[in-house]
């Protein structure tokens, strides 16, 4: 009885394990015919393209139109009509200065310019009457000429006195002080009260009408810059870039930084401040043919720098050079042929001949997302 229990012992162990190992056989099978499961990618075609060849640079604005307004005649600040930051626009009026000695210098003028007149007119009839006296052979001649001589003199001292009330008019019209040009005032420098001598300052007016942007780019490449290069401008002051040109270069590197100032100017640009920075791109050339990859396709492994090409749902990791990064986009020197299907969004999770599944019209859409570059 014994044995005949130990022999069903050793029975239901042998079957027990027969069972175990065709459970793992099949877990193994299955796994083996499930593998490794697709990654979901983003793909776009590697085209030709134009682009540019570019520098790129971080400067200063400058406003070339900051006149400080002063006194051209010496008087008492009667008002300031002005504070700073306000919107001035040319011709409108800033302060006042007191006219009154002016009014009283053109009283006195006038009142000389009477005076002359009534002697030219005396003399006018003195000459007048010794005329008619000489042509009587009363008086010589020499006579009337002395009295035409001192009628001309008088006649000078008439101009020069009417001289002298316009003099003191055009004084007395500066003492309205006016904006010379548009722009906002920078700084106010005087106050009622206050009296001013020729040359004394009352207000700084900033114009951003024209600016003048001064870029500092690295001495290596001032041989490639010349006046009249495109170059692109933006400032954090504005959302409007300008496009403008180079106006000229300063002729000497700058010490210490060792770049080449590099000067372009900006005209009526909206929201545009000076001693703003501003950033400038400078075109340098252009190339006509450049296969591009947006910038999510590079990724980098122990290989290098990759790029990974979909052939049959699989991934194929290439390496490549790289060269221009342009607009969200990297050009690829070598490693790529024009037309190849390389992934974009999903790069970084791939190894090479990983499975793949490409989203629908994936690369129609990243077609729209990055364009050809303009020339």
């Amino acid at each position: 009885m014994h044995k005949i229990s130990s022999y069903l012992f050793i029975g239901l162990l042998a079957l027990l394990l027969l069972a175990c190992g065709a459970k793992d056989d099949k877990t193994v099978d299955n796994s083996e015919k499930k593998g490794q499961k697709p990654t979901l990618v983003t793909v776009t075609q590697v085209k030709n393209q134009a682009i540019e060849t570019t520098e790129e640079a971080v400067g200063s604005l400058e406003g070339l139109i900051d006149p400080t307004v002063a006194a051209e005649v010496a008087a008492r600040v009667v008002k300031v009509y002005v504070t700073v930051g306000m919107q001035v626009k040319q011709g409108e009026l800033i302060a006042t200065l007191d006219a009154a000695d002016f009014g009283m210098q053109r009283n006195e003028a006038q009142a000389e310019v009477a005076r002359i007149q009534a002697l030219l007119e005396n003399q006018a009839k003195t000459v007048a009457r010794n005329q008619a006296l000489v042509n009587k052979n009363f008086i010589s001649q020499t006579a009337v000429d002395n009295d035409i001589a001192q009628q001309n003199v008088l006649k000078q001292q008439l101009e020069a006195a009417r001289a002298r009330v316009g003099s003191i008019n055009h004084d007395s019209s500066k003492t309205r002080v006016i904006a010379p040009v548009s722009g906002i005032i920078e700084k106010r420098l005087v106050g009622a009260g206050d009296f001013v001598r020729v040359g004394d300052p009352i207000v700084q007016i900033v114009s951003k009408q024209k600016l003048r942007a001064h870029l500092p780019f690295p001495e290596q490449i001032g041989a490639q810059l010349n006046p009249g290069l495109k170059v692109r401008l933006t400032t954090p002051t504005s959302d409007k870039p300008v496009e403008t040109v180079i106006h000229e270069l300063k002729p000497m590197i700058t010490e210490g930084s060792r770049t080449v100032d590099v000067i372009a100017d900006i005209v009526d640009a909206s929201g545009w401040q000076p001693g703003a920075s501003v950033t400038g791109t400078v075109i340098l050339g252009e190339q006509s043919a450049a296969m591009m990859v947006p910038e999510q396709s590079l990724v980098l492994r122990p290989a290098g720098e990759v790029v990974y090409v979909v052939r049959d749902n699989t991934a194929n990791q290439a390496v490549v050079k790289t060269g221009t990064r342009q607009n969200g986009l990297i050009e690829i020197l070598e490693g790529l042929k024009a037309n190849d299907v390389v992934v974009v969004d999903g790069a970084g999770f791939l190894t090479d001949k990983a499975p793949v599944t490409v989203t629908s019209n994936s690369v129609a859409e990243n077609s729209k997302i990055h364009p050809k570059i303009s020339q």
